[in-house]
């Protein structure tokens, strides 16, 4: 899968109410044509807020977006602080999250926006949970099944 441009902060521009696309037309057609080989559906559960929160607005454009590119793709929009409940069921503390699961949630989060290379990872992610594959070798896969302890990753990215 090859974008022209993966959605940049940097490049949008404000008109009054009238908002850019983040995704281009061509990378749009890209990810539908890419969405279409989903068999199972995805579920993007993202928490936001209106107040103190700089990327939120921008993040949920982001995620509505590439739902729209899918009907297997779906977005539910949680406030972080109105919707306790949901918060804490998801293990979510800071805003804005993204939740991607599909019938099972497998523990995979993205705070802040995903724009750039992490936009690339965002959609690497539908694709896997939407096909059901990982990517893991055979042998990967038998490996952590023999781990005994519970483990916790966290990626951390700055755009600079």
């Amino acid at each position: 899968m090859k974008l022209t441009n993966a959605p940049a902060y940097h490049f949008l521009w404000r008109n009054g109410k009238d908002k850019m696309a983040f995704l281009s037309k061509e990378d749009s057609e890209v990810l539908k044509t890419e969405f279409e080989k989903l068999s199972s559906p995805v579920n993007l559960v993202y928490f936001t807020q209106k107040m103190a929160c700089e990327y939120c607005e921008d993040t949920q454009r982001i995620l509505e977006e590439v739902a729209s590119l899918s009907d297997k793709i779906d977005l539910k929009v949680y406030n972080f602080t109105l919707d306790q409940d949901q918060s804490q069921k998801f293990g979510i503390e800071k805003i804005p999250a993204t939740v991607v699961m599909g019938d099972k949630d497998f523990g995979i989060r993205f705070y802040g926006i995903p724009s750039g290379y992490e936009f690339t990872s965002l959609v690497e992610d539908i694709l896997m949970i939407g096909k059901g594959e990982s990517g893991l070798t055979e042998k990967t896969k038998t490996e952590i099944k023999e781990l005994k302890t519970p483990l916790h990753f966290q990626v951390f990215v700055t755009p600079t």
